[in-house]
């Protein structure tokens, strides 16, 4: 493989508090991919693999990737190396796909018991529906979570594919990466990780669960203070068509939006009182449908009235707090790139680079 590469030729492909840490990812869509670019902006070096003629999905940025062809024999035996020379691998195939390529964890795991394994899907490695097809919102649906985004004599609004795919997915999946890196630290043994977005977003529900053990949330959709039951925490429409949302839910936030509003305090007596909603809604919408989005944003913005603008994506970069918090990338023609919020990203090296200094082939 030749000898290893001068540093001062060949740097770190990346700095974070993950530097030094390697994963081979086998690229797939959703929530795996986004899993590895907070690895890789974390400082790891991520080298994806995909298959030929391919096309590269969203989210794999801040890493090189690589063609490679599972289906020869010789090509697998040098993933298999590659992997021998990494801390992690992340696959997200259906269960059985690893293991029918030779590549399953028993199989790259036998001499290399420190690997961390990581298989993210959406029903999990086990269970009636393990081998079946799904998506995002097939996930949240069976987990409850899409249900809690529903208004009372609604229909659930499915919030993109932000809930299950990278919610209950891409962040569990880091989640469960790091702290596999944390007990091999100590014990110096890998593991199997199965991560799945119905684990995950399930996870998410917590708070529902117990509030509903307490006997204080209702299955009964939008009829609850956080699920738009509540006039105070809720969606309105303003002059322009526009919208905003309101989350006043503390009594003293509900004061200061009733001044912006220009509403009578009295209203904050019995505000918890479920019978007095529909009035208070109707107050509520009343008053926002007399200015527009932004001069209800204007008048509220120093306040902690806990009213904001509904911004699509082109505008939330010209908001003054997102802008300060610089947490969005100006790219061309108006294009914004979020980036991680600590500011670990750096651009990775050429992938030969990588694999030399891994010492490894190219697959």
């Amino acid at each position: 493989m030749g000898d290893e590469p001068d540093s001062a030729t060949h740097p770190p492909c990346a700095t974070g508090p993950l530097t030094g840490l390697r994963v081979v990812e086998f690229v797939g869509l959703g929530p795996a991919p986004f899993g590895c670019m907070l690895l890789a902006d974390l400082g790891a070096e991520v080298i994806a693999l995909r298959r030929p003629g391919s096309s590269v999905p969203a989210l794999v940025r801040n890493r090189e990737t690589l063609e490679v062809d599972l289906k020869d024999a010789d090509v697998r035996t040098r993933v298999r190396a590659l992997i021998a020379a990494a801390d992690v691998v992340v696959e997200g195939f259906r269960p059985g796909v690893m293991e029918r390529l030779g590549l399953g964890p028993d199989d790259v795991r036998a001499c290399e018991t420190g690997l961390i394994y990581a298989r993210m899907t959406g029903w999990g490695q086990t269970g009636p529906l393990a081998h079946t097809a799904g998506h995002d919102l097939n996930y949240i649906a069976v987990t409850g979570a899409l249900h809690l985004a529903t208004r009372a004599g609604g229909v659930p609004v499915p919030p993109a594919n932000l809930l299950g795919d990278f919610g209950g997915g891409a962040m569990y999946l880091a989640t469960s990466v790091l702290a596999a890196l944390h007990d091999r630290g100590r014990t110096g043994e890998g593991a199997v990780l199965d991560v799945s977005i119905i684990d995950g977003t399930t996870y998410l529900t917590s708070m529902q669960h117990e509030y509903r053990s307490r006997g204080t949330w209702s299955d009964v959709a939008g009829t609850n203070r956080l699920d738009t039951g509540a006039p105070y925490y809720d969606v309105y429409a303003c002059a322009d068509g526009r919208f905003v949302a309101v989350g006043a839910l503390e009594e003293p936030f509900f004061v200061a939006l009733l001044e912006v509003l220009d509403l009578d305090p009295g209203l904050a007596v019995g505000r918890e009182d479920p019978a007095n909603w529909p009035a208070l809604r109707e107050a509520i919408g009343d008053a926002l449908r007399t200015r527009t989005r932004d001069e209800w944003a204007r008048l509220a913005a120093s306040t902690d009235a806990c009213l904001s603008p509904v911004l699509d994506l082109s505008e939330a970069a010209q908001h003054p707090q997102v802008a300060q918090r610089q947490v969005l990338v100006a790219g061309d023609a108006e294009q914004w790139t979020p980036r991680l919020p600590n500011g670990f990203v750096a651009q990775p090296t050429h992938v030969d680079d990588l694999l030399q200094r891994w010492r490894v082939e190219r697959p």
